[in-house]
């Protein structure tokens, strides 16, 4: 699939959607766009959407931004500003489970796909990866080479 700006831009914009318009007010039209969003503070409500969206336990979204579940909690209950990284990584990884989503057709065979061991990863099933630095870009660049028909 080659990706056009036509098919770029509604990715970011059912992004917006996965995060929560009412949150993100700014328009995305590149990754980069994270990096000022997120420095202008984004609420942790977007956590909530995030999970909502992927139907994920708030024990793994926990996992994947690397704090606790309950640390989770009280920054939604007291409607916290998250920090810029956290922000940055959130994004990420919603950028990557929706396009991850779109090469494998639908969420169900996305999800699955990343609970098993990979070769291409070093053996590790990807989403072992997605807390680790760096982790998510090596997902998502294992994920193009599946779009793109390359043995992975």
């Amino acid at each position: 699939m080659i990706t056009t700006k036509e098919t770029t831009t509604e990715h970011y914009k059912t992004l917006l959607d996965v995060l929560g318009r009412k949150y993100i007010k700014a328009k995305i039209e590149s990754p980069y766009d994270f990096i000022g969003i997120a420095s202008r503070g984004v609420s942790a409500h977007v956590i909530t959407n995030f999970r909502k969206y992927f139907n994920i336990p708030r024990e793994l979204t926990a996992e994947m931004l690397n704090v606790s579940s309950p640390t989770i909690y009280r920054w939604i209950r007291e409607n916290k500003k998250l920090k810029r990284n956290f922000s940055v990584q959130l994004f990420e990884l919603a950028d990557l489970f929706l396009y991850g989503s779109e090469v494998f057709k639908n969420d169900k065979d996305f999800f699955k796909w990343l609970m098993l061991p990979n070769t291409a990863l070093g053996g590790y099933e990807p989403q072992e990866l997605l807390e680790i630095p760096g982790g998510a870009s090596k997902v998502r660049d294992l994920i193009g080479r599946i779009e793109y028909g390359v043995y992975s």
